[in-house]
């Protein structure tokens, strides 16, 4: 049960109340991260580079008919170091430390192999972040491989998939199946990365394996992924960056940014079926910035973005999702604000106008800014916003403007403040293990935290441990903390607690302990 919490609602000089008075781990372990290679187009506003430093991890067979009879296991880096390190079942097993700078080093497997391998390189003074896992079985077993879809999982005119198959073990031979299909539909030899390519031109359920010789079983088969064919892209994600989200006045400028699910297409932003010509920049080949300046009465409203390939040919994405400016020029007088909390932990707060047919913005103001929260379009002369399971987190000033939606576009100055005080702790959150009984050496754990604030930093934390292990950015209702690569070092209780670092600051209390115990 969530702990009660009480409102303290102020309207100007006055004030009313109501409501109950007085109301990293163990140094190899990590958080699976994205890298990438920072783009610009046009004019150039903010850029970035991020290389990667990710070493890969193979195996090398004597001779592919026994193919765990005398294994190799080559750690290659990024760049030239003097530091190698080799992990089976998530501990260290070997430690190698090199006369001059080299780019791999290899491994020689002996005694009981079979095993869940990574490695890493040095880098600098520390190391880099584990290579990708590298499966050892017994002599008559293959592992899986593993199969991704690049750049996306779905293929439409002009666009088709590609499906990636990763192994393990050099010079074995891939195979790629369709689900309702007898046969193989292609069959590719590994390259020097042990892994193959297979252009995907139709919709269906893949899965591939692979070989080690023209005889031999086929490995077991990989995880499956779906491709779907879709008539047109699905639509991008447009919204407006954070200074442009508050309400804005005629001559100001704001910034729209469009979101893709793949890398490297032309955008286009949209107001109804017009394409808007505006400056653009860019950071990262998957999103633009659309730069819209002196802003004019009119301007306010809905816009959308699209995007597609290159190739002038190509199919056009669906429209994202409406990204609102709200626009006022303060000509019409002020509309009225009044809230009314009900039992429990809602706050409705009502927005009055003398007209009609007007857009209605609730404007949320605390030390971070002023920025829009909802908007309505009553049929009346009021909105009605409302605040759902509020908690300390929904602290703040509020105001409401109106604007016309039909010419001259005017709009109203702000309503009068209410200040909206909630007190009492934020609701404790649940962490839960996202596996069954002892977690597997050398497997990834996770553990998710559920039931906490959105804009918040999510921390795990090892129980009577005060220093996080983890900490994340909340960006859904829950926050997955991956254990990579566990080991008997991650055996132990774990709790999550999320904060805020803005500027109401909060920190919910600790969820009841998850037990971590390691096979």
């Amino acid at each position: 049960m969530s702990s009660p919490v009480s409102f303290l609602l102020l309207w100007g000089e006055g004030s009313a109340a109501w409501g109950p008075p007085g109301q990293g781990l163990g140094g190899i372990g990590g958080l699976t991260g994205a890298v990438s290679t920072g783009l610009t187009l046009g004019p150039v506003t903010e850029a970035a580079v991020f290389f990667q430093t990710q070493p890969s991890l193979w195996a090398e067979s004597e001779s592919l008919l026994e193919p765990w009879a005398n294994v190799t296991l080559t750690c290659q880096a990024r760049l030239p170091t003097l530091d190698f390190q080799l992990f089976k079942d998530g501990v260290s097993r070997e430690l190698m430390h090199l006369d001059s700078p080299a780019i791999k080093h290899q491994f020689l497997l002996t005694g009981d192999t079979r095993g869940l391998y990574r490695c890493r390189s040095g880098l600098g003074s520390g190391w880099t972040e584990l290579s990708n896992l590298m499966e050892v079985t017994g002599p008559k077993s293959l592992p899986g491989p593993r199969l991704l879809a690049e750049p996306v999982s779905w293929i439409t005119p002009g666009l088709n998939a590609t499906l990636v198959c990763h192994g393990g073990l050099q010079g074995v031979t891939f195979l790629l199946r369709r689900e309702g299909d007898d046969e193989y539909l292609e069959v590719a030899e590994a390259g020097e990365d042990v892994q193959a390519t297979f252009p995907v031109h139709q919709a269906g359920t893949y899965s591939c394996s692979y070989r080690s010789h023209a005889a031999g079983t086929p490995s077991e088969p990989s995880a499956t992924v779906t491709i779907k064919e879709l008539a047109a892209p699905p639509p991008p994600v447009l919204r407006p960056q954070r200074e442009s989200g508050g309400v804005l006045h005629p001559g100001d400028s704001a910034t729209l940014i469009c979101v893709a699910p793949l890398s490297g297409v032309n955008f286009q932003l949209r107001r109804g079926e017009k394409e808007l010509l505006v400056s653009s920049s860019s950071t990262s080949p998957d999103r633009a910035f659309f730069h819209l300046r002196a802003l004019a009465p009119g301007d306010g409203g809905p816009y959308t973005c699209r995007y597609r390939l290159h190739d002038q040919q190509a199919a056009w994405s669906g429209d994202s999702a409406p990204a609102e400016l709200t626009l006022s020029d303060e000509k019409l007088p002020p509309p009225g604000l009044s809230a009314d909390p009900e039992p429990g932990t809602l706050v409705r707060l009502r927005c009055q106008a003398p007209l009609v047919g007007l857009r209605f913005a609730l404007v949320r103001e605390d030390e971070g800014g002023r920025r829009v929260q909802r908007l309505l379009s009553p049929a009346g002369t009021e909105a009605q916003f409302e605040l759902p399971n509020v908690s300390v987190a929904d602290s703040a000033n509020y105001s409401c403007v109106y604007v016309d939606p039909e010419p001259p576009f005017s709009g109203s100055a702000p309503s009068a403040r209410v200040e909206l005080q909630v007190h009492g702790p934020p609701p404790r959150p649940r962490l839960r293990a996202l596996w069954s009984g002892a977690a597997t050496p050398g497997r990834d754990a996770v553990l998710r935290c559920e039931g906490h604030l959105p804009d918040v930093t999510v921390e795990l934390l090892r129980v009577r441990e005060t220093e996080a292990l983890h900490r994340l950015s909340a960006t859904q209702p829950w926050t997955d903390f991956v254990l990579t690569y566990v080991g008997p070092q991650h055996a132990g209780n774990y709790s999550c607690r999320y904060r805020s670092w803005g500027p109401n600051r909060f920190e919910s209390e600790l969820s009841d302990p998850v037990e971590l115990l390691v096979a």
